[in-house]
């Protein structure tokens, strides 16, 4: 995929669609044009029929994103009028992050830190590697954190991670990682691109309307339960009893073979 900046990467390869933060020299910083590129391929991804699932990643071994590049802040976040310009490249990105119709993986190695975290806590699934390092030193630099941000950590984590995670703004490992919930998976670094590739592989080898349905779901049982749509979710299951893809899927069984959906 051409893009503006050669910042990210993107192409689409077995039905996974790569995105890859390419900043290796700052260990995958996230600047205001990767911000814009990285909602430029999501966009893309969402509306092509070839991608079934997403696989986040960086470039250099030595990082998924460190944090925000810094460097521009004096620049072009350096005020509240900056910071409101900055933030709606940054939201566009975000909004895709969270509302994406297609499961996403985060493939992480290295440091995964501020806005890289919270960009990977946006994934279904997480992978890291054992030197892995996690942390947002938003209190270190004075910042704000958006709320949307915070539910999505305390989400995943629950509140009593979530304020430690903050209020300290330490860095832990993936062990730690792994055991608040934060990442699914840790594998070898010599590992992570086969397992995550086999992963991705299992996922869109399935019926595109069942993945879509039950993160969807999932997503509507983490709201207050006045803001549930139960109707919507419905319409969703039904559509998969009603769809092509069920009766290849029982097709398939009787005949023992792997099926063969399209998401119809």
């Amino acid at each position: 995929m051409e893009l503006e900046t050669k910042k990210m990467l993107a192409h689409i390869e077995d039905g996974i669609g790569w995105v890859t933060f390419n900043q290796p020299e700052k260990r995958n910083a996230i600047s205001l044009e990767m911000w814009a590129a990285l909602g430029q391929v999501l966009e893309a991804f969402h509306h092509d029929p070839r991608v079934r699932v997403i696989v986040m990643s960086g470039a250099g071994g030595q990082a998924f994103v460190s944090g925000a590049d810094i460097s521009e802040f004096d620049e072009k976040r350096g005020s509240a009028d900056q910071r409101e310009s900055y933030g709606m490249v940054a939201a566009n990105a975000n909004r895709w992050l969270a509302n994406i119709d297609k499961p996403m993986i985060a493939m992480i190695e290295g440091f995964c830190i501020g806005g890289g975290l919270a960009t990977a806590l946006n994934a279904d699934v997480r992978f890291a590697t054992p030197n892995s390092t996690f942390g947002i030193p938003a209190a270190r630099l004075g910042l704000g954190y958006e709320l949307a941000g915070l539910k999505t950590l305390v989400d995943l984590v629950g509140p009593a991670h979530a304020k430690d995670i903050m209020i300290s703004a330490r860095y832990f490992d993936a062990e730690e990682a792994q055991s608040m919930g934060l990442i699914n998976f840790v594998v070898e670094s010599s590992e992570l691109r086969g397992a995550v590739t086999a992963y991705a592989l299992k996922i869109a080898a399935n019926a595109p309307l069942t993945v879509h349905a039950a993160r969807r779901a999932i997503r509507e049982v983490l709201k207050p339960e006045s803001a549930q749509a139960p109707a919507r979710i419905q319409a969703l299951i039904d559509a998969c009893f009603n769809s092509e893809d069920y009766k290849e899927g029982r097709q398939a069984f009787k005949e023992k073979r792997p099926p063969q959906f399209n998401g119809k």
